[in-house]
């Protein structure tokens, strides 16, 4: 029997085994039923003996059968309102990468960093760390692969040395996947992980104020500054310090760019519909900026001001986008349905059976049964509990995905805040952010896996980079955590 099928097997065999064998509560048997449910998706979930999409469809059947949730509400728990933000957020990254805007502003950044191999590995990483804050770091590595791939197959008559142009390959290559994962920990709509986090926030305290997509902002954008300049320095000592010697003339982006000639009217129009999603994201709660408070464009609608949540702009700018009939094609929209074909419905199924996983703890108790339990943890530093929780995200996000491994954590995160005495969010964020933080295995991320797929990286390089950067993100993450209770 290969390793596959004993994994296959060992989920359902582990779940009975819980449920003839253990009883967590015999006044409340659905606790027990639904540690084996979790029991048995989270094992098919880092061992992936079937696909990760196979796997989130277990939920509808199981949480049924097992007298823990009706079917309505467990299917109805699959099409919550961030999935709509995310496809609005995909929506867009296609707009933008069928009138190829990422180009123009990929050019417009190595003009401004230079021509030196450290500050090609500079505009590469700020476009992809750009581009990912606002869309999925899948759809920016994938809009930006090959167009690096273009740039290095440029610069090969530049380096006659073929050892320097690996190195200055993976380079590139590693550098524009970890830019792309670390620009998405910036804002809310930036990785899937950010969104469930989000979600399940809000559903757990409706009424709080305390977390919006300037809120996020606050944590997000500052840690993922740092460590995308601690990952360029790792990058450059790694790679670029080691003899490589690359001087391009400035006027060969320059001819790039008049190739690329003005702006279309099409890429103006995205442009536009892009920069109003983005301000209408930051605007829709109120700011308060001390002396004054901005209110934001939900409060135009009183009492119906909750019902306005950030799905509403990414979903009108998608129907923006595909509304509007472009000029040098005739016949076409901006966005068309063949390009909105292309959404990931796995990652969908994947968001809908975390939602049914917290689903699934409310409704057995779990919550509450679990929280009591996780008293032994009173009395130790915040930040030695955010340092290991981190570390311990980390190495299972390396394994497995990381939005499987955030549905798994945020239930019972929730739970332990109250036996330590803290805030929830100053255990929800930093386990959301390094979540994150798979650098080190090329299957990690969709990120590392597309670069990887090149042939032009090693596995050893990954392992070189990706070590120094996880351990750089999780002190980070610790440290900005440590400050912002001290603040608090």
């Amino acid at each position: 029997m290969n390793r596959s099928k004993l994994h296959l097997l060992l989920g359902p065999l582990l779940a009975v085994l819980i449920l003839a064998f253990a009883d967590l509560d015999p006044a409340r048997p659905e606790l027990t039923r639904m540690v084996a449910v979790l029991v048995w998706i989270a094992w098919w979930w880092l061992t992936e003996p079937v696909h990760l999409a196979v796997t989130s469809l277990l939920p509808i059947v199981l949480l049924p059968l097992l007298g823990i949730a009706g079917v309505k509400q467990v299917a109805q728990s699959y099409m919550d309102d961030i999935i709509f933000l995310f496809i609005g957020g995909f929506l867009l990254a296609f707009a933008v990468e069928r009138w190829h805007l990422h180009r123009r502003i990929a050019v417009r950044i190595l003009l401004a960093v230079g021509t030196k191999p450290s500050g090609i590995l500079l505009g590469v990483m700020l476009t992809s760390f750009f581009i990912s804050m606002w869309i999925s770091n899948t759809a920016t590595v994938m809009m930006l692969f090959s167009a690096v791939l273009a740039l290095l197959h440029q610069v090969e008559s530049f380096m006659p040395d073929e050892k320097q142009h690996q190195r200055f390959s993976a380079a590139l290559l590693i550098g524009l996947a970890y830019s792309a994962t670390v620009g998405g920990m910036a804002t809310l709509v930036g990785t899937p992980t950010n969104m469930i986090f989000y979600s399940r926030y809000l559903k757990e305290f409706p009424e709080a104020t305390d977390m919006n997509f300037v809120e996020w902002m606050k944590w997000g954008l500052p840690i993922a500054l740092l460590l995308l300049f601690a990952v360029y320095f790792i990058l450059r000592l790694l790679f670029i310090c080691r003899g490589i010697r690359l001087e391009i003339e400035r006027s060969y982006f320059q001819d790039v760019r008049r190739e690329l000639g003005p702006l279309s009217y099409e890429e103006k129009v995205i442009s536009g519909v892009f920069t109003a999603t983005v301000l209408l994201w930051f605007l829709r709660s109120d700011i308060d900026f001390g002396g004054f408070k901005l209110h934001g464009w939900a409060s135009w609608f009183g009492s119906k001001s909750v019902w306005m949540q950030d799905a509403i702009p990414a979903v009108l700018a998608s129907l923006v986008l595909f509304l509007w009939p472009s000029r040098s094609e005739r016949g076409r929209n901006l966005l068309e349905w063949k390009e909105a074909e292309r959404i990931p419905l796995d990652v969908i199924l994947l968001f809908g059976a975390g939602f049914a996983i917290s689903l699934g703890f409310q409704e057995s108790g779990l919550n509450e049964w679990l929280a009591p339990r996780l008293s032994f943890l009173q009395g130790l530093p915040l930040p030695v509990v955010v340092f290991g929780l981190c570390v311990i995200i980390t190495i299972i996000s390396e394994f497995a995905t990381n939005v499987a491994c955030i549905q798994l954590i945020l239930p019972i995160l929730l739970a332990m805040a109250a036996p330590l005495g803290v805030h929830p969010l100053e255990l929800l964020v930093p386990a959301t952010l390094a979540s994150s933080l798979g650098f080190v295995l090329p299957v990690a991320t969709a990120p590392n896996t597309i670069v990887f797929s090149s042939r032009r990286i090693q596995a050893k390089d990954m392992y070189k980079a990706g070590i120094p950067a996880d351990l750089a993100g999780i002190l980070l993450i610790t440290l900005a955590s440590t400050i912002y209770s001290a603040l608090k």
